[in-house]
């Protein structure tokens, strides 16, 4: 029967928070944004915040800090609640610190056996959720109006520590709606219709409007749940607050007072590692110069303005320049959160004209107790006088005259100290503004000098490639020109050799006229030489015959008509003689022109 009662005690904040959802009109399905930028150093101001929601009704923002490259970080969220406002159910992730800085309030919670809890809030509380509940938050309508502002820090547990990548809450309809309608149904025994009314509805924001209306169904809706669908009678058990206004400072004076709350005060703190503490400066006075041994302190400034000097642990030993160690001084307002880790001494200052109240998340949930450098209870009174002045290069004597005058007092009167930290804080970060501007300048000449050279041997470049391309060009001309030479000289060759043909033919034709006419003139004188001696044997035919007719009385026609054929075949013979030896003389010259072309 209890396994039943537990199963059914968790499906009540289910059912309760569905119906608190239809009676403020819709449906919210986004969970809380827990990608947040992580600020590393000393100081996040309020303006730096990430806004996680915001309505007409509220907002929620947040900051990640961390003091260091690879110190742990922080999560924190401010709460602002208009009067008569709820911030709507969420299922939360890890444990939850934090405190009431203004206006009233309830907050209402799961607890482990299915009940729920209730607790009314006010200035000054501080408390403390457990992972895994489920809570939301209401803000009273005070006759001042004052707006509920909570400060939260999410914190690790001995057992798990704080996830970022899925945040610190998710809101439960963003729970329910992430199931089938079927499943739903399943788990709730109800009709299918009524799931898709409820999954279907439009998103409402985070923190919505309660008037007293819906403020009373909602309380008859929880007790109706509780008795009759749950079978778990309505749970109306209260939890207690601490408020730090209702104890006793742990030190006080008329320079301010100081309190930090521990699991030994506040029972609650127990299996986390976070604790409380809370400064209040009057004008022109200074908590002292101290360390935490045990916890790193992040402040949030509630009041007033102030400085805060921060002096580095372990400077010159530092070898890791990514984290490297440095002295800090912040000028610190309300709503400006600030880090220091342990082992770091600090000190926090007012101004002369106003005061400082800031609250400090401690990581260490036991004593802290803070190691003072001056007063009754400094850390270095304690030590050898000899020892301490060999540590400093003084005398005994310089030791004994620093801690003559100590007392009791660890905040102290400090006229104008804030104004000289920001007067030094001003110069310090005036000269870094100029080391940066002359860096740039460097950087700037450097990048100037770089871009020369580059132009530099850009322009060498070009110019080593204009000359190869020039050398290429003329390299190529000279080729050219070569291989035009080359061919101009071997038409010049070739002209030459037709015109050495040209006048080796012209000269054997020449030599061939000449061979000719000489034959011709040889033919003529030996055609004339023939005529002659035919004009001769003729004319001595013709006296022999004369010589014979006179004699003999013989006709002298017919013998002439047989010289006269002897005479004319004699010369055919001797012209067709002379024509072959004309033709073989032109062969023989045709045959010498071809030879002397090739």
């Amino acid at each position: 029967m209890e396994p039943h009662k537990a199963f059914l005690a968790s499906s009540f904040w289910l059912v309760l928070v569905i119906f608190l959802t239809i009676s403020l009109h819709g449906v919210n399905t986004s969970n809380e944004v827990h990608h947040v930028k992580t600020h590393v150093g000393g100081l996040v101001e309020k303006d730096q915040r990430r806004t996680l929601f915001d309505t007409e009704y509220g907002d929620i923002s947040s900051i990640e800090i961390k003091g260091g490259h690879r110190a742990p970080s922080y999560h924190l969220q401010f709460f602002t609640l208009e009067p008569n406002s709820v911030f709507l159910p969420v299922l939360l992730h890890a444990n939850m610190v934090f405190y009431v800085h203004t206006g009233s309030g309830r907050v209402t919670w799961t607890v482990e056996d299915g009940g729920t809890r209730r607790t009314d809030l006010c200035e000054g509380d501080l408390f403390k959720l457990n992972e895994g509940c489920v809570f939301y938050i209401e803000s009273n309508l005070e006759a001042e109006r004052k707006k509920l502002r909570i400060y939260a820090m999410f914190a690790n547990t001995d057992d798990t520590t704080y996830d970022p990548s899925i945040g610190a809450y998710s809101r439960i309809n963003q729970l329910v709606k992430g199931f089938d309608i079927k499943i739903i149904q399943a788990a709730f025994k109800v009709p299918g219709d009524l799931i898709e009314a409820i999954t279907n509805k439009t998103d409402t924001p985070a923190i919505v409007h309660a008037n007293s209306k819906e403020h009373k169904t909602f309380w008859e809706l929880e007790a109706l749940v509780l008795s009759d669908f749950l079978g778990i009678p309505s749970n109306d058990k209260k939890g207690k607050t601490y408020n730090i206004f209702d104890k006793d400072p742990d030190f006080k004076n008329c320079n301010g007072w100081s309190l930090a709350v521990t699991k030994k005060k506040l029972k609650s703190l127990k299996g986390t590692n976070i604790g409380f503490l809370m400064v209040n400066l009057t004008t022109g006075s200074m908590l002292g110069p101290h360390w935490n041994p045990t916890a790193t302190e992040i402040a949030v400034v509630l009041e007033g303005e102030g400085m805060v000097r921060v002096v580095c642990a372990n400077r010159k030993n530092n070898e890791d320049k990514m984290e490297e160690c440095r002295n800090m001084r912040f000028r610190v307002k309300e709503g400006d959160v600030f880090v220091v880790p342990r082992f770091h001494p600090m000190a926090q200052m007012s101004f002369n004209n106003d005061s400082l109240v800031f609250l400090g998340f401690s990581t260490a949930a036991k004593e802290n107790y803070p190691q003072f450098l001056a007063g009754k209870r400094s850390v270095l009174g304690a030590l050898d006088r000899h020892i301490l002045g060999t540590s400093f290069g003084v005398s005994n004597t310089t030791i004994d005259q620093l801690f003559a005058s100590q007392d009791d007092s660890i905040i102290s009167g400090c006229v104008s100290c804030a104004e000289e930290e920001e007067r030094v804080m001003k110069e310090e970060e005036r000269k870094r503004e100029e080391e940066k501007e002359e860096e740039q300048e460097k950087e700037q000449e450097r990048a100037r000098r770089e871009e020369e050279a580059k132009r530099e041997e850009e322009q060498a470049r070009r110019q080593q490639e204009k000359r190869e391309r020039r050398r290429e060009k003329e390299a190529r001309r000279e080729h050219e020109k070569g291989k035009e030479e080359e061919e101009e000289e071997a038409e010049r060759e070739r002209e030459g050799g037709r015109k050495a043909h040209r006048r080796e033919r012209k000269h054997v034709e020449r030599r061939e006229e000449e061979e000719a006419q000489r034959e011709q003139e040889q033919a003529r004188r030996q055609q004339e030489e023939r005529e002659k001696r035919r004009e001769q044997e003729s004319g001595r035919e013709k006296e022999e015959e004369g010589e014979r007719g006179r004699r003999g009385g013989v006709r002298p026609h017919r013998r002439g008509d047989r010289g006269r054929s002897r005479e004319e075949g004699a010369a055919e013979w001797e012209q067709e003689e002379a024509r072959r030896h004309q033709e073989q003389d032109g062969d023989d010259v045709e045959d010498k022109g071809n030879r002397s072309s090739f």
